[in-house]
């Protein structure tokens, strides 16, 4: 009994730690719910995870098709308030059970609402996988090349599994330039698994190995997306040492769907040296109608192109 006591007091005490962390965050948030509009010239790339909507299940969970339904204005417009010119989605999927991409709700409905996006990183998905497209402002820029490789030992193989089995796990890219003439830049999308350390190492080492080649022939090249790292883990440290370099972000990303901001920031926007942050990162932390748009915040940066 003796030893039990403390032990349940050190839990209580580490509870109130988070709860203290939770509430910190929070209003750390409420700063920069609103980010102002961006500037005239400048970049504005955003990230979000979007959460897959599973088809398979006929429930009233968040991620059913009917809580897609309730969400899904939310979502609409959140992506109107990013007021960005480039978004990199992850886990646009509308899951049916393996990997056919023909009717993926969230990707349609939001290119409909927002006819001035145009969706990069897609095609047929039985040859390109399409669940994390690029989204552009198509008055502003055109699409030059896409792609997109696997975290695997065989990351040119469609679908493969990550590198300890786990279930597949890819990075997609879309090549831009500005209409009217400008250097083109590449932008990499990505989304590396929460459970595995050892597989974010991984991938972070071959998203260096793909984009070295890019940086060396002097491409301006951002990086974007869900890496399930904090500032400072080892995944960052490799990608910077691959040259990119990664504006802190001021506050939580992910909210367990319910506003609750226990962790650092874990989705990220990064930089070759050659484009100047212009303002940002933001995090946009709201509700609409009572609804989260997703389980992730949108992030925001304002970037000056070469």
């Amino acid at each position: 009994m003796r030893l039990v006591r403390p032990v349940l007091r050190t839990l209580a005490l580490l509870l109130v730690g988070l709860l203290l962390v939770a509430c910190a965050q929070q209003v750390r948030l409420t700063e920069w719910s609103d980010p102002p509009a961006p500037r005239d010239g400048a970049l504005r790339i955003a990230t979000l995870n979007v959460h897959y909507i599973d088809l398979r299940s006929s429930g009233d969970g968040p991620w059913t098709r009917a809580g897609w339904e309730r969400r899904r204005p939310a979502l609409t417009a959140a992506v109107g308030d990013m007021q960005a010119d480039i978004i990199a989605f992850q886990e646009m999927e509308s899951f049916r059970g393996g990997n056919d991409d023909s009717n993926n709700l969230a990707r349609r409905h939001l290119l409909e609402a927002h006819p001035d996006y145009e969706a990069a990183a897609t095609g047929d998905w039985r040859a390109f996988p399409s669940t994390q497209p690029i989204f552009y402002r198509s008055d502003r820029f055109e699409l030059r090349d896409q792609g997109w490789f696997f975290f695997s030992d065989t990351p040119d193989v469609i679908y493969s599994r990550t590198f300890d089995g786990s279930w597949p796990a890819f990075a997609s890219w879309a090549e831009f330039a500005p209409v009217g003439g400008g250097p083109a830049f590449r932008v990499v999308n990505l989304h590396f698994e929460y459970r595995s350390a050892s597989n974010r190492r991984l991938s972070a080492e071959l998203v260096a190995e793909r984009i070295a080649p890019v940086i060396g022939q002097g491409t301006p090249v951002i990086v974007a997306g869900d890496l399930n790292a904090l500032h400072g883990w080892r995944v960052m440290e490799i990608l910077e040492s691959a040259g990119l370099r990664f504006p802190r972000v001021p506050a939580a990303t992910y909210h367990l769907n319910r506003g609750i901001n226990l962790l650092g920031p874990i989705d990220h926007v990064g930089l070759t040296p050659d484009l100047q942050v212009s303002a940002g990162p933001f995090v946009l932390q709201r509700k609409y109608a009572g609804q989260w748009p997703s389980d992730h915040y949108p992030v925001l940066l304002d970037v000056t192109l070469p």
